[in-house]
């Protein structure tokens, strides 16, 4: 079992070298931090600053599903695959393909159809007739192995973000701003499709 204070005082040793490496090299105070400097000097350099982020975010998050998973006990899988994968387990109710692709803002089918076939093959969801329609559910294995990834999270991720990282309401705050920023985007995008 991991001990809570143990983790603080690591956290609290590393702070001022993580807060080195996070500032860039010659960067000023009050400047940016952004990938791409000529989108930065619009209207909304902070916009630029969040793309940034969410490129971090996003391709730390992807690296994390998969190497959670694999500790779990199951490498090979795709971060979409996971995704999927604990979409599909969501409270233990069968789900229309249709659904899956709505929650996860997903709009190529095929991405979503190749992902169930893996799954069905490594024998962690089933597959059922609704109608015309397929329905696919959790199996015993694939609850079993969301368990163990859970287990994971929470031992090496919930306990250093919550003993580092920002509190419950911080992150609830951020999360109703991506949401945001998903539907200011996705409109964007519906924009871009027709310019």
């Amino acid at each position: 079992m991991l001990d809570r204070n143990k983790i603080e005082e690591a956290v609290l040793a590393a702070k001022p070298a993580r807060d080195a490496a996070q500032k860039p090299a010659g960067k000023a105070a009050g400047e940016p931090v952004v990938s791409s400097a000529h989108l930065a000097a619009g209207r909304s350099p902070g916009l630029s600053e969040v793309e940034f982020g969410l490129n971090l975010a996003t391709m730390a998050y992807q690296r994390w599903m998969v190497r959670c998973m694999a500790a779990a006990g199951l490498p090979g899988l795709s971060p979409l695959e996971v995704l999927i994968l604990h979409t599909v387990r969501h409270r233990d109710r069968p789900k229309h393909i249709a659904d899956i692709m709505l929650v996860l803002d997903i709009e190529e089918t095929h991405l979503v159809t190749y992902a169930l076939r893996k799954l069905t093959k490594a024998g962690l969801i089933e597959v059922e007739r609704a109608g015309k329609e397929k329905r696919v559910r959790a199996s015993a294995a694939g609850i079993a192995l969301c368990a163990r990834y859970g287990e994971i999270r929470e031992r090496l991720l919930v306990a250093t973000a919550t003993a580092a990282g920002p509190g419950e309401a911080t992150l609830n705050e951020v999360a109703t701003v991506l949401r945001s920023l998903s539907g200011i985007y996705n409109q964007a995008a519906r924009a871009a499709a027709t310019f």
